[in-house]
């Protein structure tokens, strides 16, 4: 008997790799064989996302393609669109089994038992429902795993409706979590980066602090490199940036969410902090690691936000000088309270300031990445290859590419660094 087959569809943030990667490992250990996305198969898993209305649709579009495609699959859909909107996915022809992020972990047991294809299944999702963790890490697929030690958040930003979709901050323990890490290690993976929905928030659960984590993963035999994939300014502490100056293994690498250069824009946000606050925190990082690649998020258009006030973010960011910008235009998710703030921003303003910061993140990563010109650095080579080159991160995040020499791939090469392309990857040349 030929045995069945499973495709996986990741929407979203790294978070829902790590997690996609241990659902399909469920898979295969019951006999399953992972397919492509775009292979034929018999079952269909989608982990979504649903931080905008696109990322929504994009879920909606999914769910029809695979459908039309193979009518016969059975299609489970889990993730945050599915813990918010379980009843209209359930509605898409072609879906059978709309899955909360509490009940995540039973997907596998969920689909042996279904008998077959019909009216679509919904296990609990209910908000008050989400206190469990559900433990993961990817594998396989990439130089680098994504180990995810927190979910939920406890924060409640006016925008964004992450935690109606995963529930209060919780975590596994410190011991666990090292044993995680020993166990990407074993299957010969370099790096992790630990990520999220909060990752700063760690211990909420345990009593433990994200220090703890970071102390007790740097001496994880096997793992040369960590990054930190987000962390909230008011959570990165002087502490941790002193860690990671220190630590030869975590990398000089933030991404660190701003969201409005106005502070008044970032009170209608509630967040955390001031620009003033914010800007001391870059600072801190850069006095102990010059070379640092510092990403920012931030959302233009929100409520309210005058052309006065997006000049302001402008402005501050240039002053700041991060090495990438990742920019979302708002995107008003019904339940929020930013849904009923007065001064709704018309979609082609938005989109025409999303330009304009566009525009300056491609001159501020330019700038950043021609700096390493000239430099030795150690890059760490993953097997894609475009041609007849292949490509690497130094710790700090520049890309590199080298001609393809498939000995190199997943080891990490002393490099001289050359000259930058057009599209901000730098020539190397193999030292070692």
């Amino acid at each position: 008997m030929q045995p069945r087959r499973v495709s996986f569809h990741t929407l979203g943030c790294k978070l829902n790799f790590s997690e996609t990667s241990t659902l399909a490992r469920q898979f295969e250990q019951g006999g399953f064989v992972r397919v492509s996305p775009t292979a034929e198969a018999d079952i269909c898993v989608i982990n979504s996302c649903s931080v905008t209305e696109h990322a929504d649709k994009k879920c909606r579009n999914l769910i029809r393609r695979l459908h039309r495609r193979n009518p016969q699959a059975i299609i489970a859909v889990t993730g945050c669109y599915a813990q918010l909107k379980p009843h209209e996915i359930a509605a898409i022809e072609g879906v059978d089994i709309v899955l909360s992020n509490n009940d995540k972990g039973n997907l596998y047991k969920r689909v042996v038992e279904l008998a077959g294809k019909g009216r679509a299944q919904v296990y609990s999702c209910d908000t008050d429902e989400l206190t469990s963790f559900f433990a993961a890490f990817s594998s396989g697929d990439r130089t680098r795993a994504f180990l995810k030690v927190q979910d939920g958040c406890d924060y409640c930003c006016s925008y964004c409706t992450i935690h109606y979709a995963r529930g209060a901050s919780r975590n596994q323990p410190v011991a666990e979590l090292v044993e995680e890490a020993r166990r990407i290690a074993a299957g010969d993976q370099r790096e992790i980066v630990i990520t999220g929905v909060n990752t700063g928030d760690f211990g909420r659960t345990t009593g433990e602090r994200f220090i703890d984590l970071l102390r007790a993963l740097n001496d994880v035999e096997g793992i040369d490199r960590y990054r930190i994939s987000s962390i909230e300014p008011n959570l990165l502490t002087d502490e941790i940036i002193a860690f990671c100056a220190a630590s030869p293994k975590f990398q000089h690498h933030f991404h660190i969410p701003l969201q409005s250069g106005s502070d008044r824009i970032l009170g209608l946000m509630r967040r955390r902090y001031t620009t003033a606050r914010f800007a001391e925190r870059i600072a801190a990082v850069r006095q102990a690691m010059p070379d640092a690649f510092i990403g920012i998020d931030v959302i233009v258009g929100f409520p309210g936000e005058t052309e006065a006030e997006f000049r302001e973010t402008y402005d501050f960011l240039a002053r700041v000088e991060p090495a990438f910008l990742h920019i979302f235009p708002f995107s008003e998710r019904p339940g929020t309270p930013a849904v009923d703030l007065p001064g709704k921003v018309q979609p082609s303003v938005a989109t025409r300031r999303v330009a304009e910061l566009e525009e300056l993140c491609a001159r501020l990563h330019g700038s950043f990445c021609a700096r390493g010109e000239g430099t030795e650095a150690e890059v760490l080579f993953e097997s894609t290859m475009r041609g007849g080159m292949m490509f690497g991160f130094t710790g700090n995040y520049r890309r590199v590419k080298v001609p393809y020499d498939r000995s190199r791939i997943n080891r990490i090469c002393r490099v001289k660094l050359g000259a930058m392309d057009e599209s901000h990857d730098l020539t190397g040349e193999i030292l070692d």
